[in-house]
């Protein structure tokens, strides 16, 4: 056998686990559409959205996707995950539902606090956007790897008439059995890449040849260190007197507000390259780069209670 013949399926297989995580993934997307009347799929255009939406697009094959997809926009995002959202959603042919911050701050509904993230001010939009459209289970991409209160969560998650989240209040799952029961006013949220590592997501996109934005690869951008993080320079997130902008090598390892999102110096501008820095990394893409979830040690938890994803 020559080495070529060798090299060629370690190049894109990902292996037997993760081939049995999107059984798994798509076991549970059925599961979801058997059982509820209105789902939707949180998508951002984000690498884990994107998995999600391409395991949809298997689950059902060769039928369409029967959901729409949801986007809570802050109105400060990336503008390359924008048009990568807009685009996908056309290729796939699925309809895109808003939910949009700045809507909510016009009309009086929240109130920004100037030179803070918008990520909190997500939660009325996305609860506003459940009960307007009467979506009874709302599928998102989370990982129990990324943060210690999503590490607490079940795949089927009810939230209460108010879209709250109790902890000590979930049901067990036995033997790959969902309980989607729930009474009126509540919903469920669905996470089927619960059981995924951003390893795993990486080989997947890898073996699947899954796009995703080019900001998950390195780029050249102009970029600031703040608080442990390098922030882009953007319309919202201006340098500070003594902050000092640099032109570096970057890539995005998770991708969301622009304003609590950092950014990676790295050289990885392949799915291969990525896939072996992820396999060399010792901390998570969110503890690594996301500002949002520094705030306390129970930061994640706190904005899950009120309504986050």
């Amino acid at each position: 056998m020559t080495t070529s013949a060798l090299s060629e399926p370690q190049i894109l297989e990902p292996g037997a686990a993760v081939r049995a995580l999107e059984d798994e993934a798509i076991h549970i997307l059925r599961e979801v559409v058997g059982t509820f009347d209105r789902p939707a799929l949180l998508f951002s255009g984000g690498k884990d959205s994107m998995v999600l939406l391409h395991l949809a697009s298997k689950a059902f094959w060769p039928g369409r996707i029967p959901f729409p997809v949801m986007h809570v926009d802050t109105g400060h995002n990336f503008r390359e995950l924008i048009d990568f959202r807009d685009e996908t959603v056309e290729r796939y042919g699925v309809k895109l539902v808003v939910a949009s911050v700045q809507e909510a701050i016009d009309s009086g509904r929240v109130r920004e606090i100037p030179g803070q993230s918008r990520n909190r001010l997500q939660i009325l939009p996305l609860l506003d956007g459940i009960v307007s459209n009467r979506f009874d289970a709302v599928l998102g991409g989370a990982r129990r790897d990324e943060e210690k209160a999503r590490a607490k969560e079940r795949i089927f998650s009810v939230r209460d008439e108010h879209g709250q989240w109790d902890p000590r209040n979930q049901r067990p799952e036995l033997w790959d059995l969902y309980n989607g029961q729930h009474a009126p006013g509540e919903h469920v949220r669905v996470f089927p890449l619960s059981n995924w590592t951003e390893l795993d997501i990486w080989r997947y996109i890898r073996a699947e040849r899954i796009e995703v934005p080019s900001i998950y690869y390195a780029h050249s951008r102009d970029v600031f260190a703040r608080d442990g993080m390098l922030l882009a320079v953007t319309e919202w997130t201006p340098p500070r007197p003594g902050e000092q902008v640099r032109r570096e090598t970057v890539r995005y390892r998770t991708v969301g507000d622009a304003t609590c999102t950092g950014a990676v110096r790295s050289a990885a501008a392949t799915v291969d390259e990525v896939v072996a820095e992820t396999a060399a990394s010792t901390i998570t893409e969110r503890g690594a780069t996301r500002a949002d979830d520094r705030a306390s040690e129970a930061a994640m938890e706190d904005r899950k209670r009120e309504g986050y994803f």
